[in-house]
């Protein structure tokens, strides 16, 4: 698996299995962002193990979910997300704190601060994808492509002009795809931005024609921010599209570890 570069270098797949116990303490270099995969679904003993590092208001927040399958993709999650930042931080996943923005986005909690460790999460059908990074804001997000909606009504209500007249002139048969496409891209940006679905989406253009690298192509009212930021698709499981939206400082290299499940 890699991540599309714009003339960075592609990154290099490292293949983990997921243990529930950290055994190993992970870094990240300067400029470098990691991407994890893995899939949710899990034996009920890996399951539990995960429980077994969240939080009081984490549990409750399991609990409430109807569907047993829902519940357990979120300790999955969650629980993973804790012990990959316990092995970056030195730090029990146990106790590790989060607090919440205003818009929901999670971020740790130490000592009355924040830490520079950025992080972001998605999941979509049975899929999870992590990103990690020092001191610039990330967004990462997949999405299974679904055949059991219709892409158009909602590219017109959501997507910039710009993004429906490309989607407009794209062949009916690559329109279902590129579709995902630019909502990922779009999603990952936003996501990085930490404000989620309360930034317009049509206030800014991503690119989605087949053969075209992912790349935040205008931003509105402020022409330069797309000058900021860089966007990679990520190569997930067939069937689904990711992509990844970061800050640019400087120079970045990227590894992208596939996470499998521990059976």
């Amino acid at each position: 698996m890699s991540l599309a570069s714009h003339g960075i270098q592609n990154t290099q797949v490292c293949e983990f299995i997921f243990k529930v116990e950290a055994d190993s303490e992970l870094s990240l270099r300067p400029g470098e962002i990691h991407v994890w995969r893995r899939q949710l679904g899990c034996d009920r003993t890996n399951i539990e193990a995960l429980r077994e590092v969240l939080s009081p208001d984490e549990l409750a927040r399991a609990a409430r979910f109807h569907f047993a399958s829902n519940r357990d993709e979120f300790i999955v999650s969650r629980g993973t997300l804790r012990t990959l930042l316990s092995r970056y931080l030195r730090q029990r996943a146990s106790k590790l704190r989060f607090r919440y923005s205003q818009y929901g986005r999670p971020e740790l909690w130490a000592n009355g601060d924040t830490t520079a460790l950025e992080f972001n999460v998605s999941h979509s059908g049975g899929v999870l994808v992590l990103a990690f990074a020092n001191d610039r804001r990330i967004g990462i997000d997949v999405e299974r492509v679904r055949s059991d909606f219709s892409t158009t009504e909602i590219a017109e209500r959501f997507f910039s002009v710009a993004e429906r007249a490309v989607l407009r002139e794209l062949p009916v048969e690559q329109q279902h795809e590129a579709f995902f496409r630019c909502w990922t891209r779009k999603e990952a940006f936003i996501k990085a931005l930490g404000e989620g679905l309360s930034h317009p989406l049509d206030q800014f253009d991503v690119s989605l024609a087949p053969g075209l690298p992912p790349a935040l192509l205008g931003t509105r009212p402020d022409a330069e921010d797309a000058r900021r930021w860089f966007l990679w698709d990520i190569a997930v499981s067939e069937g689904y599209v990711g992509a990844l939206a970061a800050e640019v400082f400087r120079m970045m290299n990227f590894r992208s570890i596939d996470h499998p499940c521990d059976s």
